[in-house]
């Protein structure tokens, strides 16, 4: 089998260069690339520090189609929000300061996993991003019998 990785996530921004100062200053992220387009547009390629991950950054061409979304992102099937883990929410929300547009949290989840705290926030083109920490798997998590609705189905059973 051919090895698999997810690689990358690809962004439309208002501004790619704002999104970039944004992910850069407060997530790590670096320039790796730019890549020009025959149209004269261009893609910025921003990769973690580990580089096993890349934004690509794009210009929008359209304006967005709906509100943007609140609290911890869209309800409806869609890319709910981003996810960084970090060793403290609230010290990372002072270290990013008035960059730190919160939509939902902080909160506390002790109640699911002991120490996972969560907060939501705004991106430069209103996406949303969770900052959170404490989160740990579960060392043998069960199969699905329900349906997020509590419906009945059939177990999901991976090896």
């Amino acid at each position: 089998m051919t090895l698999q990785i997810f690689s990358q996530v690809a962004l439309t921004c208002k501004d790619p260069i704002t999104t970039e100062k944004f992910y850069t200053q407060h997530f790590g992220f670096k320039r790796a690339r730019v890549a020009k387009l025959p149209d004269g547009s261009q893609i910025v390629f921003i990769k973690m520090a580990d580089g096993a991950f890349y934004f690509e950054l794009f210009q929008a061409q359209e304006k967005m189609p709906v509100a943007p979304p609140t609290k911890d992102g869209y309800q409806y099937p869609s890319v709910r929000h981003l996810a960084f883990k970090v060793d403290n929410v609230d010290a990372k929300l002072a270290e990013m300061g008035e960059d730190a547009k919160i939509t939902l949290g902080p909160l506390n989840f002790d109640e699911y996993i002991t120490g996972w705290r969560t907060v939501w926030i705004a991106d430069p083109d209103d996406r949303i991003v969770e900052i959170s920490q404490g989160f740990v798997d579960q060392d043998s998590p069960p199969p699905l019998e329900t349906d997020l609705t509590g419906q009945k189905t059939q177990p999901i059973h991976v090896a």
